[in-house]
């Protein structure tokens, strides 16, 4: 058994009416495209820990877990000793700090409220003069 579909037909004059306003409408033409310094730049890549660890293994000569485990470890020692307030400094790299931030008075930005921020602590980051220069 055959089923014949019905298909809706949209009266003529919408159609010619539709075809009229897009002759009549005038073409906008596409701003051309701005060169700007962020254009020209290539799109920056973010290495992750396992990236480094793949490197560091090829490197040294270490397996990709050996080199992982190590880079982990390192993270985790780093972590423990900027809790204890230890200045960590590596050579090259730069200096990893814990500054104590004050409490203070903020607004809060939706009701204009006045706030109280408390007192934190940051780990800071200053690089190593030869690592700026070589940037």
């Amino acid at each position: 058994m055959a089923v014949a579909k019905k298909t809706a037909r949209k009266p003529a004059a919408k159609k010619t009416a539709k075809k009229a306003a897009k002759k009549a409408a005038p073409l906008k033409k596409a701003a051309p495209a701005r060169k700007t310094a962020a254009a020209k730049k290539p799109a920056s890549t973010t290495l992750t820990m396992r990236q480094l660890g793949t490197i560091l293994a090829e490197n040294n000569e270490l397996s990709k877990k050996q080199a992982n485990e190590i880079l982990d470890n390192l993270v985790e020692v780093l972590a423990k000793n900027l809790k204890k307030g230890a200045r960590i400094r590596i050579a090259g790299l730069g200096t990893f700090v814990v500054r104590k931030r004050a409490a203070r008075w903020g607004r809060n930005p939706a009701t204009g409220e006045k706030i109280r921020i408390k007192a934190s602590k940051k780990v800071a980051f200053r690089v190593a003069k030869e690592l700026k220069e070589s940037i």
